[in-house]
Protein backbone atom coordinates (compact mmCIF):
# COMPACT_ATOMS: atom_id res chain seq x y z
CA UNK A 1 0.00 0.00 0.00
CA UNK A 2 1.31 3.41 -0.73
CA UNK A 3 2.27 5.73 2.02
CA UNK A 4 -0.60 8.71 2.54
CA UNK A 5 0.13 12.50 1.81
CA UNK A 6 3.46 11.63 -0.21
CA UNK A 7 5.55 12.81 -3.32
CA UNK A 8 5.03 11.24 -6.51
CA UNK A 9 8.20 8.91 -7.64
CA UNK A 10 8.88 8.79 -11.65
CA UNK A 11 11.03 6.60 -13.56
CA UNK A 12 11.67 8.65 -16.81
CA UNK A 13 13.35 7.11 -19.53
CA UNK A 14 15.43 9.24 -21.34
CA UNK A 15 15.88 7.41 -24.51
CA UNK A 16 19.31 6.10 -26.39
CA UNK A 17 21.09 9.51 -26.17
CA UNK A 18 20.12 12.14 -28.27
CA UNK A 19 18.42 15.05 -26.27
CA UNK A 20 16.13 15.55 -29.59
CA UNK A 21 14.64 11.94 -28.66
CA UNK A 22 13.38 12.53 -25.16
CA UNK A 23 9.31 12.28 -24.94
CA UNK A 24 7.04 15.55 -24.44
CA UNK A 25 6.23 13.59 -21.27
CA UNK A 26 10.35 12.71 -19.83
CA UNK A 27 10.20 16.70 -20.51
CA UNK A 28 7.13 17.57 -18.65
CA UNK A 29 7.87 15.12 -15.77
CA UNK A 30 11.19 16.58 -15.35
CA UNK A 31 9.64 19.86 -15.09
CA UNK A 32 6.94 18.90 -12.76
CA UNK A 33 9.88 17.21 -10.00
CA UNK A 34 11.54 18.54 -7.21
CA UNK A 35 14.26 16.22 -7.37
CA UNK A 36 16.05 14.85 -10.03
CA UNK A 37 18.03 11.74 -9.25
CA UNK A 38 20.44 9.30 -11.68
CA UNK A 39 22.80 7.41 -11.42
CA UNK A 40 26.55 7.59 -12.10
CA UNK A 41 30.28 6.04 -11.14
CA UNK A 42 33.00 7.27 -8.79
CA UNK A 43 33.79 8.96 -11.26
CA UNK A 44 30.69 11.20 -10.88
CA UNK A 45 29.71 11.71 -14.52
CA UNK A 46 26.29 10.63 -14.96
CA UNK A 47 24.85 9.78 -18.99
CA UNK A 48 21.38 10.21 -17.89
CA UNK A 49 22.08 13.77 -16.69
CA UNK A 50 23.76 14.74 -19.47
CA UNK A 51 21.01 13.81 -21.92
CA UNK A 52 18.13 15.88 -19.86
CA UNK A 53 20.85 18.70 -18.42
CA UNK A 54 19.18 21.34 -20.87
CA UNK A 55 15.85 20.98 -18.45
CA UNK A 56 17.60 20.97 -15.65
CA UNK A 57 17.12 23.65 -13.49
CA UNK A 58 19.66 25.49 -10.47
CA UNK A 59 16.31 25.02 -7.64
CA UNK A 60 15.80 20.98 -8.65
CA UNK A 61 17.59 19.19 -5.53
CA UNK A 62 19.90 16.54 -7.19
CA UNK A 63 20.46 12.90 -5.97
CA UNK A 64 23.59 11.36 -7.50
CA UNK A 65 23.23 7.60 -6.84
CA UNK A 66 27.44 6.64 -7.39
CA UNK A 67 27.98 3.05 -7.60
CA UNK A 68 30.32 1.80 -5.23
CA UNK A 69 31.92 -0.64 -7.80
CA UNK A 70 30.80 -1.35 -11.29
CA UNK A 71 33.61 -4.16 -12.28
CA UNK A 72 33.72 -7.38 -10.46
CA UNK A 73 35.85 -5.90 -8.01
CA UNK A 74 35.54 -5.00 -4.55
CA UNK A 75 36.63 -4.93 -0.97
CA UNK A 76 32.72 -5.58 0.54
CA UNK A 77 32.82 -8.61 2.77
CA UNK A 78 29.91 -10.12 0.58
CA UNK A 79 31.20 -9.81 -2.50
CA UNK A 80 30.46 -7.93 -5.88
CA UNK A 81 26.62 -9.02 -5.45
CA UNK A 82 26.14 -8.15 -1.91
CA UNK A 83 28.23 -4.57 -2.28
CA UNK A 84 25.51 -3.44 -5.23
CA UNK A 85 22.44 -4.77 -2.98
CA UNK A 86 23.71 -2.86 -0.12
CA UNK A 87 24.15 0.64 -2.09
CA UNK A 88 20.21 -0.56 -4.08
CA UNK A 89 18.99 -0.49 -0.62
CA UNK A 90 20.77 3.13 0.43
CA UNK A 91 19.89 4.35 -2.38
CA UNK A 92 16.64 3.65 -1.83
CA UNK A 93 16.27 4.75 1.40
CA UNK A 94 17.44 8.56 0.40
CA UNK A 95 14.88 8.57 -2.24
CA UNK A 96 12.23 7.67 0.62
CA UNK A 97 12.78 10.46 2.54
CA UNK A 98 12.39 13.37 -0.19
CA UNK A 99 8.92 10.90 -0.96
CA UNK A 100 7.73 10.47 2.50
CA UNK A 101 8.59 14.46 3.07
CA UNK A 102 5.92 15.31 -0.25
CA UNK A 103 8.65 15.68 -3.10
CA UNK A 104 8.41 14.61 -6.48
CA UNK A 105 11.31 12.43 -7.44
CA UNK A 106 12.12 11.85 -11.38
CA UNK A 107 14.57 9.24 -11.61
CA UNK A 108 16.28 9.51 -14.96
CA UNK A 109 16.84 6.36 -16.86
CA UNK A 110 19.10 5.83 -20.35
CA UNK A 111 16.97 3.90 -23.00
CA UNK A 112 13.84 2.89 -21.26
CA UNK A 113 13.59 2.60 -17.38
CA UNK A 114 12.54 -1.07 -17.18
CA UNK A 115 14.72 -2.52 -20.03
CA UNK A 116 18.54 -3.45 -18.30
CA UNK A 117 18.04 0.29 -16.53
CA UNK A 118 19.34 0.86 -12.96
CA UNK A 119 16.04 2.45 -12.08
CA UNK A 120 14.39 -0.80 -12.14
CA UNK A 121 15.93 -1.57 -8.95
CA UNK A 122 14.58 1.51 -7.45
CA UNK A 123 11.28 0.47 -9.14
CA UNK A 124 10.82 -2.54 -7.18
CA UNK A 125 11.86 -1.08 -3.57
CA UNK A 126 9.56 2.09 -3.52
CA UNK A 127 6.49 1.15 -5.80
CA UNK A 128 4.67 -0.67 -3.51
CA UNK A 129 4.78 1.85 -0.72
CA UNK A 130 4.49 5.21 -3.22
CA UNK A 131 2.38 6.63 -5.98
CA UNK A 132 4.76 6.10 -9.35
CA UNK A 133 4.47 6.37 -12.70
CA UNK A 134 7.13 5.17 -15.65
CA UNK A 135 7.82 7.09 -18.47
CA UNK A 136 8.68 4.74 -21.63
CA UNK A 137 11.60 5.68 -23.83
CA UNK A 138 13.17 4.70 -27.16
CA UNK A 139 15.59 1.98 -26.28
CA UNK A 140 19.04 1.42 -28.14
CA UNK A 141 17.51 -1.48 -29.32
CA UNK A 142 15.50 0.34 -31.86
CA UNK A 143 18.01 2.98 -32.10
CA UNK A 144 20.34 1.11 -33.40
CA UNK A 145 18.26 -0.64 -35.97
CA UNK A 146 17.07 3.19 -37.24
CA UNK A 147 20.50 4.12 -37.74
CA UNK A 148 21.45 0.93 -39.31
CA UNK A 149 18.62 2.16 -41.36
CA UNK A 150 17.80 -2.13 -41.61
CA UNK A 151 14.19 -4.10 -39.79
CA UNK A 152 15.44 -5.58 -37.08
CA UNK A 153 12.43 -8.31 -37.62
CA UNK A 154 9.44 -8.71 -40.22
CA UNK A 155 6.52 -11.26 -40.84
CA UNK A 156 6.72 -14.08 -38.30
CA UNK A 157 10.49 -13.59 -37.75
CA UNK A 158 11.47 -13.75 -33.58
CA UNK A 159 14.05 -10.98 -32.37
CA UNK A 160 16.21 -12.22 -29.43
CA UNK A 161 17.87 -9.60 -26.95
CA UNK A 162 20.33 -10.64 -25.54
CA UNK A 163 22.97 -9.67 -22.60
CA UNK A 164 26.99 -9.75 -23.44
CA UNK A 165 27.51 -11.60 -20.20
CA UNK A 166 25.95 -14.69 -20.64
CA UNK A 167 28.78 -17.16 -21.40
CA UNK A 168 29.73 -17.72 -24.64
CA UNK A 169 28.53 -21.35 -25.00
CA UNK A 170 24.67 -19.91 -24.18
CA UNK A 171 25.42 -16.93 -26.44
CA UNK A 172 26.28 -19.33 -29.18
CA UNK A 173 23.14 -21.55 -28.60
CA UNK A 174 20.59 -19.17 -28.43
CA UNK A 175 22.01 -16.69 -31.78
CA UNK A 176 21.84 -20.27 -33.62
CA UNK A 177 18.44 -21.11 -33.12
CA UNK A 178 16.98 -17.47 -33.56
CA UNK A 179 15.87 -15.35 -36.50
CA UNK A 180 17.45 -11.79 -35.47
CA UNK A 181 18.64 -10.98 -32.32
CA UNK A 182 20.48 -7.55 -30.26
CA UNK A 183 23.46 -8.13 -28.12
CA UNK A 184 23.67 -5.77 -24.99
CA UNK A 185 26.08 -5.02 -22.53
CA UNK A 186 29.35 -5.06 -24.77
CA UNK A 187 32.72 -3.52 -24.25
CA UNK A 188 34.92 -5.97 -21.94
CA UNK A 189 32.59 -8.73 -23.42
CA UNK A 190 32.76 -8.24 -26.81
CA UNK A 191 35.74 -11.64 -27.39
CA UNK A 192 33.54 -13.72 -25.90
CA UNK A 193 30.29 -12.09 -28.04
CA UNK A 194 32.45 -12.25 -31.46
CA UNK A 195 33.43 -15.68 -30.74
CA UNK A 196 29.69 -16.50 -30.15
CA UNK A 197 28.39 -15.00 -33.52
CA UNK A 198 31.19 -17.01 -35.47
CA UNK A 199 31.18 -20.08 -33.57
CA UNK A 200 27.21 -19.96 -34.83
CA UNK A 201 27.51 -19.21 -38.08
CA UNK A 202 26.14 -15.62 -38.14
CA UNK A 203 29.45 -13.09 -37.93
CA UNK A 204 28.79 -12.59 -41.72
CA UNK A 205 25.77 -10.87 -41.31
CA UNK A 206 26.36 -9.23 -37.50
CA UNK A 207 26.03 -5.40 -37.54
CA UNK A 208 27.89 -3.03 -34.56
CA UNK A 209 26.50 -0.15 -33.24
CA UNK A 210 28.60 2.22 -30.83
CA UNK A 211 26.32 5.07 -28.91
CA UNK A 212 23.56 5.47 -31.45
CA UNK A 213 22.13 8.85 -31.37
CA UNK A 214 25.16 10.38 -29.33
CA UNK A 215 28.40 12.02 -30.13
CA UNK A 216 30.81 9.75 -31.23
CA UNK A 217 28.38 7.27 -32.89
CA UNK A 218 29.88 4.41 -34.58
CA UNK A 219 28.41 1.86 -37.13
CA UNK A 220 29.85 -1.25 -39.10
CA UNK A 221 30.58 -4.49 -39.46
CA UNK A 222 30.46 -6.63 -36.53
CA UNK A 223 33.68 -8.96 -37.78
CA UNK A 224 35.82 -5.70 -38.75
CA UNK A 225 35.70 -4.14 -35.03
CA UNK A 226 38.91 -3.88 -33.05
CA UNK A 227 37.96 -5.38 -29.60
CA UNK A 228 40.43 -2.52 -27.51
CA UNK A 229 38.04 0.02 -28.90
CA UNK A 230 34.48 -1.61 -27.49
CA UNK A 231 32.78 0.36 -24.95
CA UNK A 232 29.94 -0.69 -22.83
CA UNK A 233 27.52 1.44 -24.67
CA UNK A 234 27.19 -0.46 -27.91
CA UNK A 235 25.41 -3.25 -29.20
CA UNK A 236 25.88 -6.60 -31.82
CA UNK A 237 22.81 -6.75 -33.99
CA UNK A 238 21.84 -9.62 -36.16
CA UNK A 239 19.22 -7.65 -38.53
CA UNK A 240 16.41 -9.57 -40.61
CA UNK A 241 17.09 -12.11 -42.67
CA UNK A 242 14.15 -10.77 -44.95
CA UNK A 243 15.70 -8.89 -47.85
CA UNK A 244 18.16 -7.69 -46.18
CA UNK A 245 20.57 -5.81 -48.82
CA UNK A 246 23.69 -6.39 -46.18
CA UNK A 247 23.33 -10.14 -47.14
CA UNK A 248 24.25 -12.08 -50.48
CA UNK A 249 21.39 -13.02 -52.54
CA UNK A 250 20.69 -16.59 -52.25
CA UNK A 251 20.35 -17.38 -55.16
CA UNK A 252 24.15 -15.40 -56.48
CA UNK A 253 25.90 -17.69 -53.89
CA UNK A 254 29.08 -19.20 -54.97
CA UNK A 255 28.99 -22.83 -55.77
CA UNK A 256 31.82 -23.36 -53.04
CA UNK A 257 29.38 -22.57 -50.32
CA UNK A 258 27.15 -25.35 -50.67
CA UNK A 259 26.42 -27.67 -48.32
CA UNK A 260 24.19 -30.14 -46.53
CA UNK A 261 23.00 -30.64 -43.64
CA UNK A 262 20.98 -33.07 -42.45
CA UNK A 263 19.06 -32.11 -39.39
CA UNK A 264 16.44 -34.37 -36.68
CA UNK A 265 13.62 -32.59 -35.89
CA UNK A 266 13.08 -34.90 -32.90
CA UNK A 267 9.72 -36.82 -32.68
CA UNK A 268 7.02 -33.75 -33.00
CA UNK A 269 7.08 -30.29 -33.40
CA UNK A 270 9.26 -27.54 -32.74
CA UNK A 271 9.85 -27.97 -28.86
CA UNK A 272 12.12 -30.90 -29.54
CA UNK A 273 14.05 -28.50 -32.21
CA UNK A 274 17.70 -28.09 -30.45
CA UNK A 275 19.32 -24.85 -30.84
CA UNK A 276 21.63 -26.03 -33.16
CA UNK A 277 18.84 -27.50 -36.09
CA UNK A 278 16.88 -24.19 -35.60
CA UNK A 279 19.90 -22.12 -36.57
CA UNK A 280 20.64 -24.65 -39.48
CA UNK A 281 16.68 -24.66 -40.52
CA UNK A 282 16.88 -21.09 -40.70
CA UNK A 283 19.96 -20.20 -42.20
CA UNK A 284 18.66 -23.15 -45.23
CA UNK A 285 18.29 -21.79 -48.58
CA UNK A 286 16.26 -25.13 -49.74
CA UNK A 287 14.45 -27.56 -47.24
CA UNK A 288 14.31 -31.33 -48.51
CA UNK A 289 12.63 -33.99 -47.07
CA UNK A 290 9.07 -36.35 -46.54
CA UNK A 291 6.52 -33.99 -46.33
CA UNK A 292 5.09 -34.94 -43.20
CA UNK A 293 8.41 -34.26 -41.44
CA UNK A 294 8.41 -30.70 -43.88
CA UNK A 295 5.18 -29.55 -42.25
CA UNK A 296 6.98 -29.32 -38.31
CA UNK A 297 9.30 -26.41 -39.76
CA UNK A 298 7.90 -22.81 -39.92
CA UNK A 299 8.00 -21.23 -43.24
CA UNK A 300 10.27 -18.52 -43.74
CA UNK A 301 10.19 -16.35 -46.65
CA UNK A 302 12.68 -16.77 -49.08
CA UNK A 303 13.68 -20.84 -48.56
CA UNK A 304 12.20 -23.37 -51.51
CA UNK A 305 10.79 -26.84 -50.18
CA UNK A 306 11.46 -29.81 -51.87
CA UNK A 307 8.68 -32.61 -50.41
CA UNK A 308 8.64 -36.28 -51.30
CA UNK A 309 6.94 -39.52 -50.46
CA UNK A 310 8.85 -41.45 -47.66
CA UNK A 311 9.82 -44.02 -49.81
CA UNK A 312 12.82 -42.43 -52.14
CA UNK A 313 15.68 -41.56 -49.66
CA UNK A 314 18.40 -42.20 -52.15
CA UNK A 315 16.12 -39.86 -54.86
CA UNK A 316 16.04 -37.07 -52.22
CA UNK A 317 19.69 -37.51 -51.02
CA UNK A 318 20.88 -37.18 -54.72
CA UNK A 319 18.60 -34.11 -54.79
CA UNK A 320 20.00 -32.38 -51.94
CA UNK A 321 23.24 -33.25 -53.06
CA UNK A 322 22.76 -31.56 -56.30
CA UNK A 323 21.35 -28.31 -55.27
CA UNK A 324 24.61 -28.13 -52.69
CA UNK A 325 26.46 -28.19 -56.01
CA UNK A 326 25.35 -25.37 -57.21
CA UNK A 327 25.69 -23.19 -54.30
CA UNK A 328 23.02 -24.03 -52.25
CA UNK A 329 22.56 -24.39 -48.29
CA UNK A 330 20.40 -27.12 -47.95
CA UNK A 331 18.97 -28.89 -44.90
CA UNK A 332 17.66 -32.39 -45.41
CA UNK A 333 14.64 -32.89 -43.13
CA UNK A 334 14.33 -35.93 -40.81
CA UNK A 335 12.52 -37.15 -38.29
CA UNK A 336 14.03 -38.20 -34.52
CA UNK A 337 17.56 -38.52 -35.09
CA UNK A 338 18.57 -38.51 -38.79
CA UNK A 339 21.23 -41.10 -37.69
CA UNK A 340 18.53 -43.15 -36.59
CA UNK A 341 16.72 -45.36 -39.06
CA UNK A 342 16.90 -41.86 -41.04
CA UNK A 343 17.68 -40.09 -43.68
CA UNK A 344 21.70 -39.59 -42.25
CA UNK A 345 22.43 -42.87 -43.69
CA UNK A 346 21.41 -41.79 -47.23
CA UNK A 347 22.82 -39.21 -47.97
CA UNK A 348 25.94 -39.93 -46.56
CA UNK A 349 26.14 -43.44 -48.84
CA UNK A 350 25.36 -40.98 -52.23
CA UNK A 351 27.57 -38.26 -50.90
CA UNK A 352 30.76 -40.79 -50.73
CA UNK A 353 29.75 -41.58 -54.50
CA UNK A 354 31.33 -39.12 -57.57
CA UNK A 355 30.54 -36.62 -58.41
CA UNK A 356 29.35 -35.34 -54.77
CA UNK A 357 32.63 -36.12 -52.72
CA UNK A 358 33.50 -32.83 -52.55
CA UNK A 359 29.86 -31.41 -51.51
CA UNK A 360 30.27 -30.30 -47.23
CA UNK A 361 27.82 -32.59 -45.65
CA UNK A 362 26.82 -32.67 -41.80
CA UNK A 363 24.30 -33.87 -39.79
CA UNK A 364 23.13 -32.78 -36.72
CA UNK A 365 21.77 -35.08 -34.12
CA UNK A 366 17.53 -35.15 -32.65
CA UNK A 367 15.80 -36.19 -30.16
CA UNK A 368 15.14 -40.17 -31.40
CA UNK A 369 11.78 -41.59 -30.88
CA UNK A 370 13.10 -44.25 -28.10
CA UNK A 371 14.38 -41.33 -26.27
CA UNK A 372 10.86 -39.42 -25.95
CA UNK A 373 9.17 -42.18 -24.92
CA UNK A 374 11.48 -43.42 -22.43
CA UNK A 375 11.34 -39.98 -20.76
CA UNK A 376 7.35 -40.20 -21.17
CA UNK A 377 7.22 -43.83 -19.51
CA UNK A 378 10.07 -42.74 -16.79
CA UNK A 379 13.60 -44.32 -17.66
CA UNK A 380 13.48 -47.81 -19.45
CA UNK A 381 16.37 -47.02 -21.26
CA UNK A 382 18.62 -46.95 -17.95
CA UNK A 383 20.53 -49.89 -18.57
CA UNK A 384 22.03 -51.68 -21.93
CA UNK A 385 19.53 -51.58 -24.38
CA UNK A 386 19.40 -52.55 -27.94
CA UNK A 387 17.76 -50.30 -30.91
CA UNK A 388 16.15 -52.88 -33.88
CA UNK A 389 13.95 -52.16 -36.48
CA UNK A 390 11.24 -54.66 -37.38
CA UNK A 391 11.00 -54.12 -41.11
CA UNK A 392 11.73 -56.52 -43.44
CA UNK A 393 11.52 -53.73 -46.35
CA UNK A 394 15.46 -53.29 -46.47
CA UNK A 395 16.74 -56.63 -44.99
CA UNK A 396 14.91 -59.92 -44.73
CA UNK A 397 13.33 -60.95 -41.88
CA UNK A 398 15.26 -64.15 -41.01
CA UNK A 399 18.02 -61.23 -40.17
CA UNK A 400 15.35 -59.24 -37.66
CA UNK A 401 14.50 -62.75 -35.84
CA UNK A 402 18.01 -63.68 -35.19
CA UNK A 403 19.52 -60.16 -33.64
CA UNK A 404 16.02 -60.27 -31.42
CA UNK A 405 16.90 -63.65 -30.27
CA UNK A 406 20.62 -62.45 -29.51
CA UNK A 407 19.63 -59.42 -28.02
CA UNK A 408 16.64 -60.95 -25.71
CA UNK A 409 19.46 -63.69 -24.73
CA UNK A 410 21.69 -60.66 -23.99
CA UNK A 411 18.78 -59.98 -21.67
CA UNK A 412 18.87 -56.22 -22.73
CA UNK A 413 16.14 -53.76 -23.12
CA UNK A 414 14.70 -53.18 -26.58
CA UNK A 415 13.34 -50.06 -28.44
CA UNK A 416 11.55 -51.96 -31.66
CA UNK A 417 11.34 -49.37 -34.46
CA UNK A 418 9.31 -49.63 -37.32
CA UNK A 419 6.52 -52.11 -35.91
CA UNK A 420 3.93 -52.18 -38.55
CA UNK A 421 2.06 -50.42 -41.13
CA UNK A 422 -0.90 -51.58 -43.89
CA UNK A 423 0.99 -54.10 -45.76
CA UNK A 424 2.63 -55.05 -42.39
CA UNK A 425 0.74 -56.62 -40.02
CA UNK A 426 2.51 -60.00 -38.88
CA UNK A 427 5.93 -58.58 -37.20
CA UNK A 428 4.64 -57.10 -33.68
CA UNK A 429 3.14 -60.86 -33.43
CA UNK A 430 6.02 -62.61 -34.29
CA UNK A 431 8.36 -60.61 -32.44
CA UNK A 432 6.39 -60.66 -29.04
CA UNK A 433 6.41 -64.60 -29.48
CA UNK A 434 10.09 -64.83 -29.94
CA UNK A 435 10.52 -62.61 -27.26
CA UNK A 436 8.26 -64.79 -24.92
CA UNK A 437 10.94 -67.79 -25.47
CA UNK A 438 13.71 -64.96 -23.68
CA UNK A 439 11.36 -63.51 -21.16
CA UNK A 440 8.80 -63.56 -18.54
CA UNK A 441 4.61 -62.71 -19.64
CA UNK A 442 5.14 -59.99 -17.16
CA UNK A 443 8.34 -58.04 -18.71
CA UNK A 444 6.24 -54.99 -19.47
CA UNK A 445 6.08 -52.77 -22.26
CA UNK A 446 6.19 -49.14 -23.13
CA UNK A 447 3.74 -48.41 -26.59
CA UNK A 448 5.04 -44.46 -27.41
CA UNK A 449 2.79 -43.45 -30.05
CA UNK A 450 3.19 -39.87 -31.65
CA UNK A 451 5.21 -38.95 -28.50
CA UNK A 452 4.93 -34.97 -28.55
CA UNK A 453 2.07 -34.87 -30.82
CA UNK A 454 -1.28 -34.16 -31.06
CA UNK A 455 -2.67 -37.79 -30.38
CA UNK A 456 0.30 -39.10 -28.11
CA UNK A 457 -0.32 -41.93 -26.30
CA UNK A 458 2.11 -43.75 -24.06
CA UNK A 459 1.24 -47.18 -21.92
CA UNK A 460 2.38 -49.55 -20.27
CA UNK A 461 1.18 -53.70 -20.94
CA UNK A 462 2.47 -56.99 -20.20
CA UNK A 463 4.40 -58.52 -22.46
CA UNK A 464 2.25 -61.53 -22.89
CA UNK A 465 -0.72 -58.75 -23.60
CA UNK A 466 0.46 -56.95 -26.12
CA UNK A 467 -1.73 -56.76 -28.80
CA UNK A 468 -0.59 -56.32 -32.28
CA UNK A 469 -3.59 -54.73 -33.91
CA UNK A 470 -2.92 -52.11 -31.08
CA UNK A 471 1.00 -50.87 -32.33
CA UNK A 472 1.28 -49.05 -35.81
CA UNK A 473 3.95 -47.17 -37.84
CA UNK A 474 3.87 -44.28 -35.70
CA UNK A 475 4.75 -46.55 -32.32
CA UNK A 476 7.93 -47.05 -31.10
CA UNK A 477 7.70 -50.78 -28.45
CA UNK A 478 10.30 -50.62 -25.61
CA UNK A 479 10.74 -54.12 -24.31
CA UNK A 480 12.08 -54.22 -20.69
CA UNK A 481 14.63 -56.89 -19.74
CA UNK A 482 14.66 -58.84 -16.62
CA UNK A 483 15.10 -56.25 -14.27
CA UNK A 484 13.22 -53.36 -16.06
CA UNK A 485 10.44 -52.77 -12.82
CA UNK A 486 7.24 -50.75 -13.15
CA UNK A 487 5.26 -49.17 -10.10
CA UNK A 488 2.34 -47.45 -9.55
CA UNK A 489 3.08 -44.53 -7.47
CA UNK A 490 0.45 -42.44 -5.12
CA UNK A 491 -1.01 -39.79 -7.41
CA UNK A 492 -1.62 -43.25 -9.88
CA UNK A 493 0.77 -42.64 -12.76
CA UNK A 494 2.52 -45.63 -13.73
CA UNK A 495 6.42 -45.67 -14.05
CA UNK A 496 8.94 -47.65 -15.38
CA UNK A 497 12.58 -47.52 -15.02
CA UNK A 498 15.75 -50.21 -15.26
CA UNK A 499 18.12 -50.46 -12.56
CA UNK A 500 21.49 -48.85 -13.57
CA UNK A 501 22.98 -52.27 -11.25
CA UNK A 502 22.91 -55.82 -12.95
CA UNK A 503 23.14 -58.17 -10.54
CA UNK A 504 26.61 -60.45 -10.28
CA UNK A 505 25.94 -63.83 -12.06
Amino acid sequence: MSEQSTGRLYGVGLGPGAPSLMTVRAVQVIAEAEVIAYHSARHGRSIARSIAAEHIRADHVEEALVYPVTTGTTDHPGGYRAALEEFYEEAAARLAGHLRAGRTVAVLAEGDPLFYGSYMHMHKRLADRFPTEVIPGVTSVSAAAARLGTPLVEGEEVLTILPGTLPEEELTARLAATDSAVVMKLGRTFPAVRGAFEASGRLAEARYVERATMAGERTGDLGDVDAGSVPYFAVAVLPSRIGSAHTEPRAARPAADGEVVVVGTGPAGPLWLTPETRGALAAADDLVGYTTYLARVPERPGQVRHGSDNKVESERAEFALDLARRGRRVAVVSGGDPGVFAMATAVLEVASQEPYTDVPVRVLPGVTAANAAAAKAGAPLGHDYATISLSDRLKPWEVVAERLRAAASADLVLALYNPGSRSRTWQVGKARDLLLEHRSPDTPVVLGRDVGGPTESVRTVRLGDLVPEEVDMRTVLLVGSSQTRWVTRGDGSRIVWTPRRYPEA
